[in-house]
C-alpha cells in the first residue's frame, strides 16, 4: 500500500527541482547579499523565477499554467527564502493574489478568472491593503471610494509596503465608499499601472527585506474600471469568500518566508559552528555542549511551527470547515513562524562567535530580514484580542 505521505514529499522534492533547482538557488543567494547592500530591487530574480514559470504556480494548466495548490506553493516559497528572503516576500504578494483566485475557483466562484489569465499572459499582481493607522486592515479603509455613474470608483488613499512596487502592473486594492452615510460599503477591486493617479514613492531605505522594495504607493482620484470592481460588502468582520481567501493566501504565505527564513538560519549557524575551534576545549565548536543546545532549542521550537503550517495549508486546500477557528489557526502559523524566524536568526548569530554581526554576513542579514517579521498585520498586540475573547466572551 503506498503511503499518502511519502508520495507527497516526493511530489515536493520534484516541484523544488523543477521551479527552483540547486543551481539557481546559489545564484540567488549572491545576489541577496548585493541586493541587500546595494539597496536595490531584485529584477534579476524575478526574470529567473518568470521564465521558469514561477509566477503562474497558481495559474491551472488549463490557463498555461502549473496548476499547484496552497500546500505546494508553501513549500516552494520557503525553499526561496531559505536563498533570497527579499525576493520571497516580494514574490508573495503576487502569489498571494493569484492564490486567492485559485481558492474562489475551488469553491465555485469564478468571478475573479481574469486574474489569473492576466497572470499566465505576464502581469503582475501587488497587494494594497495596508494603510497607516488602520488596524481594521481588510475590515476597514482610509482609502475614500467615490463611485461613478458607470459602477467604477476614483480612489484616494495610502497604501503601505506595497511589495513588487518597481513592477507590478496590477494592484488589488479596497476603499470605502461613504456616499450614503447610512450604508457605507467596502469596495475591493484592481487597479492599473497605467492609470491616473498613482504615485510609487521613492523612501525605501529599511532594516531588512530590502530587495523586496515595498514602498508605499499614494493614489489620487486613481480609477476602478466597473469590471474591474470585486466586491461591495459592509465593513467590519462581514463573512466573504474574497476576504476569507485574502487573509488565508496571505498568512500562511507570509508565515512560509519566515519558516524559510528560520530554516537557513539553523543551517548557516550549524556551519559557523563547524568553522569555529574552542581555545579551551580544543575541538570543533559544534562539539561544545552550550553551543549545541543552543541551536537544538532554536530547532526544537520550530518543528511544530512547520507541522502547523503544512496542516493549516492543507486544510486549505482541502476546503476544510473550521469556521471561526480559521482566523485563529490562519494569524497563528504566521506569528509563530516570525517569531521562530527571530529567534533561529539570533541562535545563528551567537553560533557565529561576532563573524556574524558585520552587515555583509548572511546570517546578519537573515536577522534582519527576520525582523521585518513584526510588522505583517495583524501584529501580536492587534491579534490577542481574538484569542482572549475566544476563550472569555463566549
Amino acid at each position: 500500500m503506498t503511503d499518502p505521505t511519502v508520495d507527497r514529499e516526493a511530489r515536493h522534492a520534484e516541484l523544488a527541482q523543477r521551479f527552483l533547482p540547486d543551481d539557481l538557488l546559489e545564484t540567488l543567494r549572491e545576489r541577496a547579499a548585493e541586493h541587500d547592500a546595494e539597496n536595490s530591487f531584485a529584477h534579476d530574480d524575478l526574470a529567473d523565477l518568470q521564465e521558469r514559470g514561477y509566477l503562474t504556480l497558481f495559474v491551472p494548466e488549463e490557463m498555461g499554467g502549473a496548476g499547484l495548490n496552497l500546500h505546494e506553493v508553501t513549500r516552494l516559497q520557503q525553499r526561496l527564502a531559505g536563498a533570497a528572503p527579499g525576493t520571497a516576500l516580494a514574490i508573495n504578494m503576487h502569489l498571494m493574489t493569484t492564490g486567492v483566485v485559485h481558492a474562489m475557483r475551488a469553491r465555485g466562484d469564478h468571478s475573479l478568472d481574469w486574474v489569473l489569465e492576466e497572470a499566465a499572459a505576464g502581469e503582475v499582481f501587488a497587494f494594497g491593503i495596508s494603510e497607516p493607522a488602520n488596524d481594521w486592515v481588510l475590515q476597514g479603509s482610509n482609502t475614500k471610494a467615490v463611485p461613478q455613474d458607470d459602477g467604477g470608483y476614483l480612489l484616494s488613499g495610502v497604501k503601505i509596503f506595497t511589495s513588487l512596487s518597481p513592477v507590478w502592473s496590477r494592484l488589488i486594492v479596497h476603499g470605502l465608499d461613504e456616499s450614503n452615510p447610512e450604508d457605507p460599503r467596502l469596495v475591493y477591486g484592481f487597479v492599473e499601472r497605467t492609470a491616473d493617479g498613482i504615485t510609487v514613492s521613492d523612501d525605501w531605505d529599511v532594516l531588512g527585506m530590502r530587495a523586496s522594495h515595498s514602498r508605499a504607493t499614494i493614489l489620487e482620484d486613481v480609477r476602478m474600471e466597473p469590471h474591474r470592481v470585486a466586491r461591495n460588502i459592509e465593513p467590519g468582520p462581514v463573512p466573504d469568500l474574497l476576504t476569507f481567501a485574502i487573509t488565508s493566501n496571505f498568512q500562511l504565505l507570509v508565515a512560509s518566508v519566515y519558516a524559510g527564513v528560520a530554516q537557513r538560519a539553523l543551517v548557516a549557524g550549524a556551519d559557523a559552528l563547524h568553522q569555529r575551534r574552542s581555545a579551551k576545549k580544543g575541538v570543533s565548536m559544534a562539539e561544545v555542549p552550550e553551543s549545541r543546545v543552543r541551536l537544538a532549542d532554536a530547532h526544537l521550537d520550530l518543528v511544530p511551527v512547520l507541522g502547523h503550517l503544512d496542516s493549516c495549508a492543507r486544510d486549505f486546500d482541502e476546503v476544510v470547515d473550521h469556521g471561526a477557528g480559521w482566523p485563529h489557526r490562519l494569524v497563528a502559523a504566521r506569528i509563530h513562524a516570525a517569531r521562530a524566524a527571530r529567534a533561529c536568526a539570533e541562535a545563528a548569530l551567537l553560533s557565529s562567535g561576532g563573524r556574524g554581526f558585520g552587515n555583509d554576513h548572511e546570517i546578519s542579514r537573515l536577522l534582519r530580514d527576520a525582523t521585518a517579521g513584526l510588522f505583517h498585520p495583524p501584529s501580536e498586540d492587534a491579534a490577542r484580542p481574538m484569542y482572549a475573547a475566544a476563550l472569555l466572551d463566549g
